[in-house]
């Protein structure tokens, strides 16, 4: 009987442990003979290992107490695009068959321009997330002018970035979270375009910004992804040409709470 051919779905099964003994020895010995498709396979078997060693540990975090009470206050009202947030979230956290997640992304070679290693072996960011990551470091330790326009003349500042950006720019509502606006700016994006940078702070003084780009057309990574850079943690996913990025230094856990409030507003808000 003819061998069947490997395909780029067996090679990442391979990498998953998810063939049956004898297809993975068939893909053993087609690798054998392709040094650089071995390359390839050691460097997704690495990238696996660096996501679990960074998502996994959410496993035993608690939930701050805030979160749950606020999650608990508003069960009966969770939309279905919680339960399509939820599931993205829980592949980018727990992300146990991260060579599935690549397996899309070899296709259109976007995950290499949105999450790759850093020096620590720490999965870092790339593109407009990364830009969202460093806009958070650079603006949120100012005390004095961390924002253009304040949150006491919110008016003003949504006109201003929805006309500048040309897009809805209103700011979600993160009250219940414990985080409240303080106002926001007007950043260049990758390519030059106007974004957008909205940030909240937390009584103890935590701040939180989210970062909203309106040149993402192109980009088809649309899953729900996180990622760090440095210290600074980061959600970031695309919906048509927007890419909104949540960016802060709580764990993962709260962020991803966070994240799926802010979701919810965007994806039920009037149009």
């Amino acid at each position: 009987m003819n061998q069947l051919a490997v395909t780029e779905a067996d090679l990442h099964a391979y990498v998953d442990g998810l063939l049956s003994d004898a297809r993975s020895e068939e893909v053993a010995a087609y690798l054998a003979a392709r040094p650089e498709e071995q390359a390839r396979i050691h460097t997704y078997r690495e990238q696996n290992e660096g996501l679990r060693a960074l998502f996994n540990p959410v496993l035993d975090e608690a939930v701050p107490p805030r979160l749950t009470a606020a999650a608990r206050e508003h069960a009966s009202t969770f939309s279905s695009s919680y339960w399509r947030f939820a599931a993205g979230v829980l592949i980018a956290i727990v992300s146990g068959a991260g060579g599935w997640m690549l397996h899309g992304a070899a296709q259109t070679g976007v995950l290499a321009r949105s999450a790759i290693k850093n020096a620590n072996g720490n999965i870092a960011l790339a593109g407009f997330a990364r830009q969202a990551a460093i806009a958070h470091g650079v603006y949120t330790p100012d005390v004095r002018r961390p924002v253009e326009i304040g949150a006491d003349q919110e008016d003003q500042l949504v006109t201003w970035l929805s006309k500048r950006t040309g897009a809805d720019m209103h700011p979600p509502k993160l009250g219940k979270l414990g985080y409240e606006l303080v106002g926001g700016r007007l950043l260049p994006g990758e390519t030059g375009s106007p974004v957008a940078q909205f940030m909240y702070q937390e009584a103890g003084g935590q701040r939180l910004t989210l970062y909203v780009s309106t040149d993402q057309a192109q980009n088809r990574d649309t899953g729900f992804r996180f990622a760090q850079q440095g210290t600074v943690n980061v959600f970031y996913w695309i919906d048509g040409k927007f890419g909104y990025a949540l960016s802060g230094g709580v764990n993962k856990g709260e962020l991803a709470q966070i994240a799926h409030a802010v979701y919810d507003q965007l994806e039920n808000r009037p149009q």
